[in-house]
This record gives structure tokens, C-alpha cells and sequence, in this order.
């Protein structure tokens, strides 16, 4: 006789889908595939300085939002370790501070050093 394992526990409870909630659920999924996949955005279809342009407005958004980040971290940091009186978390503070300024006002830089 072979050695039969006994149910220790729950078993999951999987519901079969039937046919017609597949097909359906196959149709969804091809649509938001395609829909991502195939779908293209059009900036200004007559100058493509322009087009460049916003997408610099962009990532220069997104990096102000990491430095935005980053600057409250600093300050969450400065503020804890006042309150530990701890020199050293206070240092990692204030340059963690320091970058988030530099990182959100990076565009301002750029632009300064520039020209």
C-alpha cells in the first residue's frame, strides 16, 4: 500500500470560470493591452522644439517631485534628531536637507549656470 497523505488543513477554494466570464475577462484584457501598447500621444504635431520642450517641463516635474520628497524626508530627519540629540542623525539631516533643495530647484540651477 502506498504512503497516502491526509489532508492537513483548508484547501483553497478556487471557483471555476465558465465560458462566457473567459471570453469576457479575454476581451478585457486585449483591450487594456492594446489600449496601452498602441496608443500614441501627439504633443504638437507641427514643431518638434515644441515637443522636446514639454517633455523637458516633464521630467523636470517628476525630479522636482523626487526632490519635494526627499526635502520633507531631510526635515523629518533634522526634526528627530533634534529631539534624540543625536549629532550625527542631525548631520545625515541636514544633508539629506541639502540635496532635496538642490534636487527641486535643479531646473533654477541649470538654468543659472547656463545662461
Amino acid at each position: 500500500m502506498k504512503n497516502v497523505r491526509k489532508p492537513t488543513g483548508l484547501k483553497p477554494h478556487k471557483e471555476p470560470m465558465s465560458a462566457k466570464t473567459r471570453a469576457l475577462f479575454s476581451i478585457y484584457i486585449a483591450v487594456v493591452i492594446s489600449a496601452c501598447c498602441f496608443a500614441v500621444t501627439s504633443f504638437a504635431a507641427g514643431d518638434p522644439l515644441s515637443v522636446i520642450n514639454n517633455l523637458s517641463t516633464f521630467i523636470f516635474g517628476l525630479i522636482r517631485a523626487i526632490g519635494l520628497i526627499i526635502l520633507g524626508f531631510g526635515i523629518v530627519q533634522v526634526g528627530l534628531s533634534l529631539k534624540s540629540h543625536d549629532p550625527s542623525q542631525r548631520a545625515n539631516g541636514l544633508l539629506t536637507l541639502a540635496g532635496g533643495v538642490v534636487i527641486t530647484f535643479a531646473k533654477e540651477i541649470l538654468s543659472l549656470i547656463t545662461g
